[in-house]
């Protein structure tokens, strides 16, 4: 990542905030550690001149925020099986299997979906997102399962993420959530941003949040559990799991937003993306794929259906 350089000037009703609050409120994709550290070397400057990370704000100050450069990891093929339900030469849909990483981050650069399309895929990758998320167009959470689209060349990428943007491919999860759903179907629409304490947590906020928006349905209804479908109209980080987890229906298996005492012995939340619909990017043409529930999961469902 080069160096980044933000600006900010610091409106009347910021006054007297402590610059590392406003901070992180403004630059809410950056951890408070992170902006810190940022503060602690000098890298955020105050009407030109270093500040402490209690000093507090005026309005009319103007900050200056610069990220320095990142030195990348080198993401290398591996070869990983791969779940591969359809190919055509301008793209793929993958099955991902709960527990495998999406992209690589801090912490997982091996291992990942990336490593193995790289692997699989050679150079026949979109580049649109960069070397470390090639061809990915989205992502599902570590230990969610499910389908993902992935795109060979940019013409594919561009196709594909404009019917993301429009909201008109279709996605569709499965989810064993706690407590018994009374009504049949429902939407929920609330924003969804960074969590206002922790930081690598997700929430339901009307604070630099965005529009989320899902749409769900009972498909079985187990007494204390309710296997539902939820589809996504919006995409954001964790928005089936803060939603459901925000209406007292937190996700089975959901370590961050779950219940504290589990009664299975789970991995992960059961949450699969079982399917999703698309036109081809390049012949237009309507395709819709569907993924059965990972056996793990489907074991329980018929354990609950039978009790």
């Amino acid at each position: 990542m080069e160096e980044k350089r933000y600006d900010f000037t610091v409106a009347d009703i910021a006054e007297s905030i402590r610059i590392d609050k406003y901070l992180s409120e403004r630059m809410t994709d950056f951890s408070r550690s992170y902006l810190k550290k940022l503060l602690d070397e000098d890298c955020v400057q105050l009407n030109e001149k270093s500040v402490r990370a209690n000093h507090k704000v005026r309005a009319g100050d103007k900050i200056c925020v610069l990220c320095p450069a990142l030195k990348e990891a080198e993401i290398l093929p591996e070869n990983i099986p791969l779940d591969i339900v359809y190919e055509d030469g301008d793209m793929l849909v993958v099955n991902k299997p709960q527990g495998m990483v999406v992209h690589p981050a801090a912490g997982n650069y091996t291992g990942t979906l990336v490593n193995a399309l790289l692997y699989y895929c050679g150079d026949s990758l979109s580049g649109i997102n960069g070397e470390k998320r090639p061809g990915i167009l989205h992502r599902i959470d570590k230990d969610t399962s499910g389908l993902l689209l992935v795109a060979k060349n940019d013409i594919a990428h561009r196709g594909l993420a404009e019917q993301i943007k429009e909201h008109s491919l279709t996605r569709a999860y499965q989810a064993l959530v706690h407590g018994n759903i009374r009504m049949d179907s429902g939407t929920i629409d609330e924003p969804i941003g960074r969590h206002p304490v922790d930081r690598k947590k997700m929430a339901v906020t009307y604070q630099h949040a965005k529009e989320a928006v899902t749409h769900y349905r009972v498909l079985e209804r187990y007494g204390r559990y309710t296997l539902v479908e939820c589809r996504l109209e919006t995409g954001r980080t964790h928005q089936i799991r803060v939603h459901m987890s925000k209406h007292g229906h937190p996700i089975a298996g959901d370590k961050t937003y779950g219940v504290k005492k589990e009664e299975f012995r789970l991995d992960g939340q059961l949450l699969h993306a079982y399917k999703v619909g698309f036109l081809h990017p390049v012949t237009g043409v309507y395709m819709e794929f569907q993924s059965p529930l990972p056996p793990y999961f489907e074991k329980i469902c018929k354990m609950l259906k039978n009790l």
